[in-house]
Order: C-alpha cells, then sequence, then structure tokens
C-alpha cells in the first residue's frame, strides 16, 4: 500500500486511524489486567500482511507499547528495524529462509517459531559457528494442535523440544517456549478442549509460552495466564474488528482504525423498469437516482457485497443499498426518489462516516460471507492509505 497525505479529488482511499490503533491496544492490556492477577503478560501485535492492510509503517507508531511485534517474512523484520522497532520480533515462520541469515547483526532480538524438524535442523547446524555472546535468538515450538497445517504433533513434540533445550544449554538461542495457535477460539467450548490439550502435551516442560488469538482474548472464556512465562498473541482486534460471532468491535469498546471511501462521481434519476450495471441484475422497482461511486473489485472489494451489503452516502452516513454488480473501478448504489446526494460527496463503505455514524467492517464481512480480516488484507496497492 502507499501512504498519501491528500483525500483523492474522485477515487477511493482508506483512512487509517493511529489512535484507534492505540486505543484497542490499551483496552487489550486492560482487559487482560484484570484477568492476570498474577502479574503482567506480554503480548505480540501481529502486524503480518502488512499490519492487516493498514500499512506497516503506518501502524507501527501506534503500537510502541507492544512488547514485540509479529510478522511472517524476514524482510518485514529487517523493515521494522530499519523503521527503528528496537524490541523483539516475532517471525511466525522460518520456512524458507537460509539460516545462515539468522546470524546478521541488523536483526536484533529475533524469536522464531519452529514448525518442523527439518526447520529444528536448520538451528542445529548453525551450533558450531553461532555461540552464546553472539546469538539473540530465541525459539518457539509449535504444538500442531486441532489446526493441524503447521507444528508438531504430540508424540514428536517433546523429543524436539528437548532438541531445543540443547542448543540452549550450547548458546544458539537465549530461550526454548512452546507455541500454540487455536483452531476453534469463537467457540468456548471447543476453546477449552484445546487449551487443555495443549497443557497436557507441554506438561512440566520448562521455558515461556504463547497463546492466544482475538477470538480467545475478547471471547467469554478468559485465557489462562501463567504469569511472567506468557507472551499472548493478538492481530485482528487491534484494528477495531472483533473475531467473536455475532458481535462487533464497536459493541466490544473498540474504535475501527480502517475507513474505506471514495466520492460519488454522478447522480442521475432513472425510472421504474430500468437496469442498472452488468447483466441486468438490478432493476428499478421504482423512479429512483443512482449514484456512481470510484471503487470497485480492482481495490479490493468483494463482487458479491452488492446482493446484500450496504453503504453510507454523505456525512450524515444515510445507509443505502448497492444497484447492481460492482465493476473493476466502480458500482452503484440505489439513492432512493429523494436523493440530495451530489457528485463530489463522500461514501463509506466500511468504518466510520465523515459525521461519526459506523459501518462495521464485521456487518460488511458478514453481507458477502467473509471475515473482516479477509476485507483489510484484501485491499489492492490502487487504494492509498491516507493517516485520518
Amino acid at each position: 500500500m502507499t501512504i498519501a497525505t491528500q483525500l483523492p479529488r474522485t477515487g477511493p482511499w482508506a483512512a487509517i486511524d493511529r489512535s484507534a490503533i492505540s486505543h484497542n491496544f490499551s483496552w487489550l492490556k486492560q482487559r487482560l489486567r484484570q484477568e492476570a492477577a498474577g502479574g503482567p503478560v506480554r503480548i505480540w501485535a501481529v502486524v503480518k500482511a502488512d499490519a492487516y492492510g493498514h500499512g506497516l509503517s503506518e501502524t507501527m507508531p501506534a503500537l510502541q507499547n507492544a512488547d514485540g511485534l509479529a510478522v511472517t517474512t524476514l524482510g518485514d523484520v529487517l523493515r521494522l528495524r530499519r523503521e527503528g522497532w528496537q524490541r523483539p520480533i516475532l517471525l511466525l515462520t522460518t520456512c524458507g529462509v537460509n539460516a545462515e541469515e539468522f546470524r546478521a547483526p541488523s536483526l536484533g532480538e529475533l524469536h522464531l517459531v519452529i514448525d518442523d524438524i527439518a526447520q529444528l535442523a536448520k538451528l542445529e547446524r548453525l551450533s558450531h559457528r553461532f555461540g552464546a555472546p553472539r546469538s539473540r535468538l530465541h525459539a518457539w515450538l509449535r504444538y500442531a494442535g486441532r489446526l493441524g497445517n503447521l507444528g508438531l504433533d504430540e508424540q514428536e513434540y517433546t523429543p524436539a523440544f528437548e532438541r531445543l533445550l540443547a542448543l540452549k544449554a550450547r548458546g544458539v538461542i537465549i530461550e526454548a517456549g512452546h507455541l500454540h495457535h487455536y483452531a476453534t477460539a469463537e467457540d468456548p467450548e471447543a476453546l477449552r478442549l484445546e487449551r487443555e490439550e495443549f497443557a497436557r502435551v507441554v506438561g512440566q516442560l520448562p521455558g515461556p509460552r504463547s497463546t492466544g488469538n482475538s477470538a480467545a482474548l475478547c471471547g467469554e472464556l478468559p485465557e489462562p495466564i501463567v504469569p511472567g512465562q506468557h507472551w499472548l498473541r493478538c492481530g485482528l482486534l487491534l484494528y477495531g474488528a472483533s473475531a467473536v460471532p455475532g458481535i462487533t468491535g464497536v459493541e466490544l469498546g473498540l474504535r475501527p482504525s480502517m475507513s474505506v471511501h471514495s466520492r460519488l462521481v454522478a447522480v442521475r434519476r432513472i425510472r421504474a423498469g430500468q437496469s442498472v450495471g452488468y447483466g441486468d441484475t438490478f432493476r428499478a422497482a421504482h423512479d429512483t437516482c443512482i449514484g456512481t461511486v470510484c471503487i470497485g473489485y480492482s481495490h479490493g472489494l468483494p463482487r458479491q457485497l452488492w446482493e446484500n451489503g450496504q453503504a453510507l452516502v454523505g456525512s450524515d452516513g444515510r445507509a443505502v443499498s448497492f444497484a447492481g454488480r460492482i465493476a473493476m473501478d466502480c458500482l452503484s448504489l440505489d439513492l432512493g426518489p429523494d436523493a440530495s446526494e451530489q457528485a463530489g460527496d463522500i461514501v463509506t463503505l466500511w468504518g466510520q462516516a465523515p459525521g461519526g455514524k459506523t459501518l462495521p467492517v464485521e456487518t460488511v464481512a458478514a453481507s458477502c460471507g467473509t471475515i473482516a480480516a479477509e476485507l483489510f488484507t484484501g485491499l489492492t496497492p490502487r487504494l492509498p492509505l491516507i493517516p485520518a
């Protein structure tokens, strides 16, 4: 994504509110403070996928109180270091990374997630060249659990972790920990069973633990916290969206950090029976006004949004329905027979309208059968990011 400073005259943009991200992080810290009676916990703020589409550079200043940042590429690690992040960084996968690259002093304190035996062997090959005075590496062994796509199963886990402890003893890594990612955190009973399974597998093995995701951290079943030994990972809720079905981030007390806008470029009146858009998918039931908006699927909007979705028009955020299929660069709205909107008025696809009314991203996602995270990360580079 590109960062711009001026609102486009006709085209779309995504307004990024850093203060909302800071607010959401504080909300989480306060919630955890109430749950962790034994002491403070540490938080990995997940900024993978270009900070969930919000822009890594734009987002980082809002997360200065995070204990560490989590990414999925070594390039993002280097980018964060270049831009001044000095605290720990968690690399969520080492797949495809040459072990020698971990030796670069510019990486700082780097935490690696180990997903399989081959990745563990990478670290072992460093053991005779990479001594304790130079190492700033930490390693987290991932338990596969119910998610099942990455990590080690129950039979493999303890022998593999003992190999990590041997690397710690030789100074190749500073610490070895346990990491788990929930598959069904939105279901309290399934989440309880996942937690019990992870606790059984880890047992009495030494080392810190890293668990949690947004659904687990804002759901009704509090995360069991090991004081002083726990790193919680959180992504989606930092950006103001809820991962719990049936409730929005706004209802939880979060603030939306992204608002997607464009402008009306034309308003024209049509008669009852006239069609609009490709495939005659919309036919006016009565005389009405159609507003054309410069944003489409080339900017990342799902094409199916038109079927059940709504948008907010004008500064007062009047809710209106779509009129026909979303095209590559534009869409149409049914403004109604008495529309007062004009070309140049702002349209809000999700987030906060200029007058303060909010269209939750979760509501938009549900209307087209997807999730908030997909809407955030599906935006294309054609949509500039502008600080709110």
